[in-house]
């Protein structure tokens, strides 16, 4: 088989590898979006939850899913981002360092049950928070700091050395450097992972079931994070599994949809700014 013949054959199979995987996602979206829109509406949208009675709506559980969402990356962000600065700048090539590595990519690998039930145990009985937005929100933050870790690292070590070597070559600390040259530098690629572990957090239930609890509060919106915050993620879950309102599953349907529209967009806010960010970078390239 000569050069030719090959090249065409993995130019068909990766056209069509992508090809499938668009229509795999195409239609993903058209079946969550289309059985879920005709229930969306302004009550349902920002209305109280029903136990009993048809016409309930989710707006506790879409104000605590952002809740949970930004307690996360205010637990998550700085940590990730001092330690993946460490590894990647501070850290000796050393057996400590490997094994740190080793223990950060096993941690990114582990089950988000596992982190459910060690959030409960942790936050709920240990430390007494109980059912809580805050116990929930940590846990959170605990499987996103592994993969926030990484990024950090990766984006670091991928701005070109001479960056680094300029910067202290014109009298800058190493903080110095790290602050108004590295990071700026690698700030589209962490925004890139910090999107990443926010649609993590947003799309989570097994670790809020056990941290965050299956109930809001009577009030509307509830900034105390020590109440008990179900997610609509986790109402999704609830309604398609226990529920005993006769419209769960049109219920089931609308939360799905809203909760994929909601994802879509933060997406797409965090994204194009970073864009038009690495546009600059690059001077417009």
């Amino acid at each position: 088989m000569t050069s030719k013949s090959t090249d065409r054959i993995a130019t068909v199979y990766f056209w069509a590898s992508g090809i499938l995987i668009i229509g795999i996602l195409a239609w993903f979206l058209f079946r969550i979006l289309g059985d879920g829109i005709p229930h969306l509406s302004w009550h349902f949208i920002f209305g109280k939850p029903e136990e009993i009675k048809a016409g309930g709506g989710v707006g506790p559980q879409l104000f605590n899913s952002f809740y949970v969402l930004i307690l996360s990356l205010l637990i998550s962000i700085p940590i990730g981002l001092f330690s993946g600065i460490y590894l990647a700048i501070y850290a000796q090539k050393n057996w400590f360092t490997d094994l740190v590595r080793i223990s950060v990519e096993a941690l990114s690998s582990v089950p988000s049950i596992v982190f459910g039930l060690f959030g409960f145990l942790l936050f709920a009985n240990l430390l007494g928070l109980k059912f809580s937005i805050l116990g929930g929100a940590a846990t959170v933050a605990l499987l996103n700091l592994p993969v926030m870790v990484r990024v950090t690292e990766e984006s670091i070590r991928t701005v070109p050395e001479s960056y680094w070597e300029a910067s202290l070559a014109l009298g800058s600390t190493k903080w110095q450097a790290i602050r108004k040259v590295l990071i700026p530098a690698a700030l589209p690629s962490l925004i890139t992972g910090i999107t990443l572990i926010a649609g993590r957090a947003l799309g989570e239930s097994a670790i809020l079931i056990y941290t965050a609890g299956l109930s809001v509060s009577r009030f509307f919106p509830d900034f105390n994070p020590l109440n008990m915050g179900e997610t609509l993620s986790v109402h999704l879950w609830y309604v398609g599994a226990e529920a005993l309102v006769p419209d769960a599953k049109d219920i089931a349907k609308g939360s799905a949809a809203l909760l994929l529209i909601v994802v879509l967009i933060f997406n797409l806010l965090v994204s194009i700014p970073s864009r038009i960010l690495q546009k600059r970078l690059s001077g417009g390239k």
